[in-house]
Parts: structure tokens; sequence; C-alpha cells
């Protein structure tokens, strides 16, 4: 036997300490977002989301991944009568102790908050409510470590019981915070690092390069699973994704420029087509996968080069992050397995990459291989995959 929900509760973080006006219209977006979620009836009041959905179990996992809920709790309605409080209160702890949650050996606590005017405090209702509690399954009380937590919380004349604060990702509502072009490829970085501006309220164009013949079909393919889990954070707000044929550039880097500068030159190029992206998309920046020192275009010498010439912010939030981080964010995303794919790697890159790369020569090497001309051209293979 379980219990039988008649709600979800939701509670967001820092959307409540927005001013009036801007907190209303994060509420309005996060509940847009929830509902293209999964099947509901959803309304905010007083600082709490109340859910009613079609599908609990739909609903309890659509919740973990949406962006702006930091907690959630299914929960019995009721009203804020003594008499209706103790019948519910049995029966919910009935149903608790026929699952196992609860036993006469299982230390809890109740938990009581309230809103607007009652004739009892909290404390009061606490210990009335722990007094049924304890004659239905005399349980001992321990308000400092217990093993069970029973919250009741009031509202003026509804009240509502639950037992469980289910984690939610935080962050802001996805599409609050304008338009990102994220460098996305098929490795473990570019989408933790995507998937953390899409917690800052960020929606997301994905832009991809395919460098073939210098990586496989595999590469692309893996691209386009990352982004069909992406979007599982992204409910309500559309998340293309954008491919760009670029292994003619990347050949002509190879053969025009010194060999050294092929991944400065590619991540520049890189920079320079998403930021001609953004500014067709309406985009305010870039995000990208860097990690500060983690491969040859990663340097603080290589990053101020490849980014010289963009004129729209880069974002790079896993700059400061170590690998064992990065691979532990990604497994919780659900984007490891499919970044861990074995697909060949990139060809194109020099035995001997530059790690130091000085500006004056780096701009030679452009001018060499006429990298204007070269970026207008991979541009016009851009489609939408």
């Amino acid at each position: 036997m379980m219990v039988k929900y008649d709600l979800i509760i939701a509670r967001y973080g820092e959307v409540g300490l927005k001013s009036p006006k801007v907190r209303s219209r994060f509420e309005k977006k996060l509940l847009s977002n929830i509902k293209s979620a999964f099947d509901c009836e959803v309304k905010v009041s007083q600082g709490r989301i109340f859910i009613n959905p079609s599908n609990f179990k739909e609903a309890l996992q659509g919740l973990g991944k949406i962006f702006g809920i930091v907690s959630f709790s299914p929960a019995i309605g009721l009203e804020t009568d003594r008499g209706e409080i103790t019948s519910k209160l049995e029966g919910y702890v009935d149903e608790l102790e026929a699952e196992g949650s609860i036993s006469s050996k299982t230390s809890f606590a109740i938990r009581c908050r309230r809103v607007g005017e009652h004739e009892f405090t909290s404390q009061e209702l606490a210990g009335y409510a722990g007094s049924v509690v304890i004659k239905k399954t005399d349980s001992p009380v321990d308000l400092t470590n217990p093993e069970l937590e029973i919250f009741l919380e009031v509202r003026d004349n509804e009240t509502f019981i639950y037992h469980q604060k289910i984690s939610g990702p935080g962050g802001l509502p996805v599409g609050t915070q304008g338009k990102l072009v994220a460098l996305l490829s098929g490795g473990i970085d570019s989408p933790v690092a995507t998937y953390l501006m899409m917690k800052r309220g960020c929606q997301i164009i994905a832009l991809n390069f395919n460098n073939d013949p210098f990586t496989s079909q595999v590469s692309l393919e893996k691209v386009q699973k990352i982004v069909e889990k992406l979007r599982e954070y992204s409910p309500g707000v559309k998340l293309d994704l954008k491919v760009v044929e670029y292994g003619e550039y990347l050949q002509n880097c190879k053969v025009k420029a010194p060999e050294k500068m092929t991944c400065v030159l590619c991540k520049t190029g890189m920079y320079r087509i998403a930021e001609m992206v953004a500014r067709r998309e309406g985009a305010m920046g870039i995000v990208d996968g860097s990690s500060m020192g983690q491969v040859a275009s990663q340097t603080l010498p290589n990053l101020m080069v490849t980014r010289h010439a963009v004129k729209i912010p880069i974002l790079s939030p896993l700059i400061g992050m170590d690998k064992v981080e990065i691979e532990n964010m990604a497994k919780e995303i659900g984007t490891y397995d499919i970044s861990i794919i074995p697909d060949g790697g990139c060809s194109a890159v020099p035995r001997y990459p530059e790690t130091n790369a000085d500006l004056e020569r780096v701009l030679d090497a452009q001018e060499s291989m006429d990298m204007d001309g070269e970026l207008k051209n991979a541009l016009k293979s851009l489609k939408k995959k």
C-alpha cells in the first residue's frame, strides 16, 4: 500500500528574491514550463506552486528537471479543522506504516508551518499532531535528528500533509535570461557548460561543427543524442540544433597556415561563426566548455587569441573546474554515457599543437588562409537538424 496523494507542492528559491514585477514574470514562465513538461493544473500562491498532475509518476520525474524549482513534495490536502487534521493524519500514518516508512522504533518529528490567522500556534499544532502519531504507532519523538519528518503546512483554511522534500535543480526558469549560442560537441565538457547556462535561465541554440572527414559520423550522432537529453531540461522553451560543415575550413587551416596552429585557428573560426549565428538569431552571447589548461586551445594565451575578434560575451562556466568535477556533473545530468561513446576523436589535431599563441603570428596566419572568406563559405552550410 502506498500513500495516495492529492497534489504536489513545489518551491522556488531565487525567483522569490526578485522585485514584484520581475518575480511575477518569472513565476509565469515557471508555470508555463511546468505545464509544458506534463499534463497538469497549476497555480502559484504565497511563494508555493500547487500542482495537480494527471500522472503523479510522470510529474515527479519531470519536476526534477525543471529549472527554478528547488524542492517539491507530494502531499494530501484537507480543510484546516482539528477533526479533519486528526482523521487525515491518522490515515496518512496508517499508509506510511503499511509501506514501512514508520514503526514503533522509528523516531519522528512534526514540522509545522502556518500562513494566516488561526486559533492555535504552530507549536501547539505540532504538539497535537505528534500525539496523534504516538497513539497510532507508539514511535519515539526526536526533534533534533529524527528518522522521519512529517510536515504540516497550514495556509489559511487549507492544510497540507507530506513527509518528503525532493530536491529540484534550482536556478532560474529557462527562457527568462535571453538566448545563447552554445558550442556543442560530442565530448563531456560542452554539454555540462550548456546545462549550467540553461540553469541560469538561458535559452540555448546548440551549434555543432561537423569536422568530417576528420571526425566520424558517430560524432554527429552523439551530438544529436546529447541535444535530446538537454531538451529534457528545457520544457516549454525551444532548443534548436544547428550544424556547420567545417571539414573544408579545417583542411585549409592545415594546408594554408602553420600546422601547429590548427587547433587555435579551428577554435577561432568556431567563435567567429558562433558570433554570426548569434547576431542572426538575436542571441546575446556564446557559451563553450573551456576549462583552463585542459587542452591546447584552452591555455590562457590561446583563450585570449581565439577570442580576440569576437565582440559579444563568451561565457565559460567550467573555466575553473577540473575534469573529475565536470565528469561527475555530466553523470548527474545524464550526458556522460553518451559523451564517452567511442567516436575516434579528431584526426586534424597536430602532433605538437600551439599552446602559447602569439596574436600577431596568428593574425598573419589568418590572413594567409583568407579566414574571412573561408568562414563565410562555411557559414553557407549552416543547417538546422
